[in-house]
């Protein structure tokens, strides 16, 4: 798998570009260190891009959370108009930039993507509110994977969106490459395990689709765009130790006539201490892939599970 070109959108501030009211900068080393050596980052500050100075005065948002209006803190002054009119024209330039996923940061009246501090009219705040900017992007790209800084010191976060970013990328790939029936079969192959350990109703919602392709029913391009959507939808659905663990006892069948039985039951011991928490995925991961090394199946060694983003992400040590 190679990670090269893939493009991710990103509050600028967390790069350290000083764009914030105060003129300072929200700097985020694990987004600037880490993922910077696998993502391409593509800076947006709404505030900033719409026309407001470095400094500015705060803002904040007001009213009812279904369309909440942005005022500045001191003097009162309604930007909501101009803030919503720079978010359509620039998320409709965000469609040209083949963005993979998008970094927000939280709290932001303009690019928090859940939780931003709501006032009532009696200054009340409650964590209920989405940013103005990021509310228009994630309406007009929903299967773009979505997180803000914050969220991501979360593990399982982390690594659920970091997944979901690799795997918009490989979907997006597919298309570039036509819509051919039997190259969704050869996707959906490849991705069957990495559905499993997610969500097996939507495994099997896929795979009506996949058998579908080659009928006349299936042959436009409303199926595949519901292959895409309801693929997402199924990695958006956390996966779970005891989702792994059935996954990993699914691959360990492919060894049953290999493998001594002292090997099978190390296997077995090492999936279930993984399963109650005593060790991360990883653990599991690396036996059966010594294993596998010695006795390759070409189907398995096919599948995104094993490999869904960089190793050196090091994702699987913590989940």
């Amino acid at each position: 798998m190679t990670s090269t070109g893939i493009r991710v959108g990103v509050s600028s501030c967390l790069l350290g570009n000083e764009v914030r009211f105060d003129g300072g900068h929200k700097h985020d080393r694990y987004i600037t260190g880490t993922l910077g050596q696998f993502f391409t980052w593509v800076p947006v500050c709404p505030e900033v891009e719409c026309g407001l100075p470095v400094p500015r005065e705060a803002m904040r948002l007001l009213g009812r959370k279904e369309s909440p209006r942005l005022v500045t803190v001191n003097t009162g002054v309604d930007l909501t108009d101009k803030m919503l009119t720079y978010a359509r024209r620039r998320v409709a330039e965000l469609a040209h930039e083949d963005l993979c996923g998008y970094i927000f940061k939280s709290g932001s009246p303009s690019s928090g993507m859940q939780g931003v501090r709501l006032y009532d009219a009696n200054g009340v705040p409650a964590k209920v509110a989405v940013g103005l900017f990021a509310r228009e992007f994630m309406t007009a790209f929903p299967l773009i994977p979505c997180e803000d800084e914050g969220r991501l010191h979360d593990m399982g976060l982390r690594e659920n969106f970091i997944e979901r970013v690799f795997a918009w990328r490989r979907w997006r790939d597919f298309l570039a490459g036509g819509r051919r029936p039997r190259d969704l079969v050869a996707f959906h192959a490849r991705e069957k395990m990495l559905l499993m350990a997610h969500s097996v109703k939507h495994l099997r919602e896929l795979g009506r689709l996949v058998a579908e392709a080659g009928s006349i029913k299936g042959r436009g391009t409303d199926l595949f765009d519901r292959y895409g959507e309801t693929f997402m939808t199924a990695l958006k659905t956390h996966a779970t130790p005891k989702k792994h663990a059935n996954v990993l006892s699914h691959l360990q069948g492919f060894l049953k006539d290999q493998l001594t039985t002292p090997d099978k039951q190390e296997l077995v011991e090492v999936i279930e201490s993984y399963r109650t928490g005593q060790v991360p995925l990883i653990v599991p991961l690396t036996l059966l892939n010594h294993h596998f090394r010695h006795h390759p199946v070409d189907w398995v060694a096919d599948q995104t599970y094993l490999h869904p983003y960089p190793g050196e992400l090091l994702l699987r040590n913590h989940v």
